[in-house]
Order: C-alpha cells, then structure tokens, then sequence
C-alpha cells in the first residue's frame, strides 16, 4: 500500500503543513486579535505566500540539481526560526509594543521563504520515491496530507492556545517542524548528477515546457481559479466565526477544522473515483460548486448551516485540486519535474496570498459577509469563462 510504503515521507508532510498553518494562522489571529488590524493581517498572510514568486523559480531549479530533502531541511529551520520571531514579539509586547508589529512581519517574510522551498521540494521528493505507476495515487495522497494540514493547522492553534496562551502555539509549531525533519530522515534523495545551464536558463526550460504543452498549462490555470479561494478562506473565517457566527475560541477551532474532514474528504474522492471520472469537467464543476459555497457562506447566521456549507465548500475544492496536481505531477518530464512542480506550488502560495490581501481590504471595508459573496462570486465566474476557453483541460478525461 501507498502510504504504507512511504509512511516516514508522509508522517513528516502531516507534520509540516499542520506546523505552516499554525504560522500562517498565527500570524493572521496574532494581527487582528493582539494588534488590532484586520489590514495588518491580510498583509502578513500576504508575506507568508508571497516570497514564492520570487523565490519559487530558485526552488525548483534547485529541485532538479540537489537532494530535494535537503531543502526541505532548510525550509523547516525558516519556518522554526519564524515561530521563534512570533515569540519574542509576544514577549517584547509589554516593553517595546511597536516591536511586535517589526518581528511579526520579518517571521511572515521567513515563513515565505520557507513556503518557496518545502513545498516543490516534497513534491519531487515524492517524484523520486514513488514508482511511475504509483506516482498519480500517490500524489493524490499527498494532497491529501497538504490538505489535512490545512485543516487542522487552526484547531491544533486553538488546542495550543487554550492550553499555553501564544507562546504555546509558537512552541508548538517549532516542535512540529523538528518532528517532520526526523521524519524524514529515513527518506533518501539524490541529486540529477547532470551538468546545469545557468539558473536563468533552467528557469526559462520548464516555463517553455508548460507553454508547449495546452493541457499542463491549462491545469496550471486551473489551479490558479481553485486557489482563489484558499486565500479568503484563510482570512475571512476566523473573522466569520467569531463575529457572524458567535463562536467561542475552541468552537472557531472546530469549525475551521471541519475544513480538514471536508478536504480530505474530497481528495478521499477523488483517490477512490479517478479511474472513473472524467477529469477536466470534474474539475470546471467542483471549483464553480466551491465558489458557490463559498458566496453562500457570507449570508449565514446560522453555526450548523455555516458548518454544511463550508463542509460542501471543502469536499468539493479538494476534489478538484486533487485532480489537479496529480494531472500536473504525471504530466512532468522527468528532467523538468522540479521546476514544472514548482510553479505549480508557486500558483498554490501566490494566488492564495493575493486574495488573502484582497479579501483582508474587502474585510475592512465591507464587513466578512460581502468579502465573502465577492470572493466566490469572482471564482465562479472565473470557472464558467475557463470552461468555454481551455478546451485542452475540458478534453482531459484522466
């Protein structure tokens, strides 16, 4: 079995990404609740996931030189050195309360940085260890673990917290991250032992290598819609829980990490149906059914109709992400997986963290009820127009 056979490689991905929410989240909660800025968090959500643009394209060239577990390596150690910066802001909050602001915005900067490199890195890894006939289930697996720890990174927050106040979520994460890099100790790489062109001409190989090829391009514009939602969802949330919905510290806990059952149950989906779905308009239907749930959302009052409706949002968004990589991950040359693999991950921070910023103003201005409708409305929109044009992705039965 899959996740018997790399069971050390995905223990440390369940580790990692549920220790990457924490910060993520963490950073968000920390700014609106201890701040007082909702700006200010949209924009640290923003600097998690932004440095992928730049840094990105190094990673995945990197991905196809070096060991991608060494990387890995190194992107947990920012992501520790990050958790560690959000301490001593708490700490200094008393003394010097400006130097919160100053030290969460550089561990926001580390996270990203650490965000360009764990994520293409592990999924070629993933492109190493797994046989080529067990790549596309097991990158749905993967997924799955991404997702997973999407889900429970705020209610492993919430647990932290009740328990140790803030300075029990920052040592929390930092442990996590420790934990996932022992893990994967027991998982070897190896480098290409290929002779390398200049970085910026690598770079310009898997750019042209998505352009040549319709359907990998147009997945990769399929997971710029999907991740249209993951950005909201991160800001808005909370804020909807605690506002809209009434919800005490561990009831927002449990219903964000309702998104986690929902998730995986969607990549459970698609693990168990991809040999019978067709693909592409699988994906078109369950973005635009995600962006509908996700408007619906912002009218709610209601605890156990926000729960249905964000359960119905998550089943349906991990579905088709799940489609998605694994069309991305099995599509890759071999030669070019990393970088290939990396602007995919790139997508997945990137577009996140600009509608992160985006929804964050929306927030501001409008209140979370219209951030929200607008927020989904805009991804349903985006999916009906992708359905007419990308006749590639609409032809991809799997």
């Amino acid at each position: 079995m899959i996740l018997l056979r790399h069971g050390a490689f995905y223990v440390s991905c369940l580790a990692a990404f549920t220790a990457g929410h924490v910060v993520n989240y963490a950073v968000i909660l920390y700014a609106q609740e201890a701040i007082g800025s909702d700006l200010l968090a949209g924009i640290g959500f923003g600097l998690c996931f932004g440095p992928p643009l730049v840094l990105g394209w190094i990673a995945g060239a990197w991905c196809d030189r070096y060991p991608p577990t060494r990387l890995i390596h190194g992107a947990q150690a920012l992501f520790v050195a990050a958790a560690l910066l959000l301490w001593a802001g708490d700490r200094a909050a008393a003394d010097v309360p400006s130097m919160r602001v100053a030290l969460l915005v550089a561990a926001a900067l580390l996270a990203g940085a650490g965000w360009s490199f764990v994520a293409p890195a592990r999924m070629a890894t993933l492109g190493q260890i797994a046989r080529p006939e067990d790549l596309k289930p097991a990158t749905v697996a993967f997924n799955l673990f991404v997702m997973l720890g999407f889900g429970l990174g705020p209610l492993a927050l919430a647990l932290a917290r009740s328990a140790a106040g803030w300075p029990g979520v920052f040592a929390t994460a930092a442990l996590l991250f420790i934990a996932a890099s022992f893990a994967l100790l027991a998982v070897r790489t190896r480098a290409s032992g290929r002779a390398h062109a200049p970085l910026r001409v690598e770079i310009g190989e898997g750019v042209a290598a998505v352009v040549a090829r319709p359907l990998l391009a147009q997945l990769m514009l399929a997971a710029m819609a999907g991740y249209l939602a993951m950005g909201p969802m991160t800001v808005l949330l909370p804020k909807l829980a605690a506002t809209q919905l009434g919800l005490s510290e561990l009831q927002r806990g449990a219903f964000l990490g309702t998104l986690a059952l929902a998730l995986i149950g969607g990549g459970l989906l698609a693990l168990a149906l991809q040999r019978r779905l067709h693909h592409g308009r699988t994906i078109f239907v369950a973005t635009a059914l995600a962006g509908a749930g996700l408007a619906a959302l912002g009218a709610v009052h209601e605890p156990r109709a926000a729960v249905a409706l964000l359960g119905a949002v998550g089943v349906a968004g991990g579905l088709a992400l799940s489609l998605i990589v694994a069309g991305i991950q099995t599509a890759a040359p071999d030669a070019l997986r990393g970088r290939i693999v990396a602007m995919y991950t790139i997508v997945s921070q990137v577009v996140p963290a600009a509608s992160g910023v985006t929804a964050g103003a929306l927030l501001q201005r409008w209140g979370v009820g219209v951030a929200l409708q607008a927020c989904g409305a805009a991804l349903v929109i985006a999916m009906a127009a992708a359905a007419f044009r990308m006749t590639a992705l609409r032809r991809h039965a799997g």
